[in-house]
């Protein structure tokens, strides 16, 4: 299962003699169904430099290729990458086991991470990693996930590993974006009920990752200098 990484450049302020850098939040992205780590990237784009600044993106590919029709085909290029597979009732999730080793993997690699943002696909992971590292069932060799930003994310269907991902709250912080007229906006307000204080965004768009009117710009970066003071060995 080979994987590529796309990193956004790190960039700090040099003004002034006296200033001290504060470390940027560092957070693995995870794409949506069947697009990509670069595609993810381009997505992102949406959102202000000011916001973008703060942060430290690292995209990996998911690592299965695409098994069937790409929702994102003739607006991106290929090649896609899927997390998991799933059936028509989205009970039924295929190799969701192998998906969990290889996001540890790429934490391993890449990491230490301060959380996750995901989309959709890739949010619904980022929504139930807490959870599953909680029950010990996932992410047992890094620190333990402390924020998560989910765009157009919703609950894991599949009893089971509800069961694991839900069964105590979520009390990392975290930031939930849902869309008006996003066909998962019902199943992202159901992750809300599992979140203690969840920080949510709301916008008039659809299953996409949207621009930020100005209200949603301060909301964001009130997030970010949150979780900038989150201790780095807090565990």
């Amino acid at each position: 299962m080979g994987a590529t990484t796309t990193l956004v450049p790190f960039s700090m302020g040099s003004e002034g003699h006296n200033i001290v850098s504060v470390r940027k939040p560092r957070f693995l992205c995870l794409h949506g169904f069947r697009t990509s780590a670069e595609i993810h990237k381009t997505q992102m784009q949406k959102w202000p430099q000011s916001v973008l600044d703060e942060l430290d993106l690292v995209f990996v590919n998911a690592p299965f290729p695409c098994s069937g029709k790409s929702e994102v085909e003739g607006i991106f290029d290929p090649p896609y990458y899927e997390w998991f597979q799933f059936n028509k009732e989205f009970t039924v999730y295929t190799n969701f086991d192998e998906c969990l080793k290889y996001i540890e993997e790429c934490m391993i690699k890449h990491g230490p991470f301060d959380g996750l943002l995901g989309f959709s696909q890739g949010a619904i992971l980022s929504g139930a990693l807490p959870g599953l590292q909680e029950k010990g069932v996932a992410l047992t060799k890094v620190p333990k996930v402390k924020s998560v930003v989910i765009i157009g994310g919703a609950k894991l269907q599949s009893p089971s590993l509800a069961e694991n991902a839900y069964s105590t709250p979520i009390i990392c912080p975290s930031l939930h974006f849902l869309g008006e007229t996003d066909f998962m906006k019902p199943y992202g307000e159901a992750l809300l009920e599992h979140c203690v204080e969840p920080v949510v965004v709301h916008h008039p768009k659809g299953h996409t990752i949207p621009r930020l009117d100005e209200e949603n710009l301060k909301t964001v970066l009130s997030f970010i200098e949150r979780i900038k003071k989150i201790p780095e060995n807090e565990q």
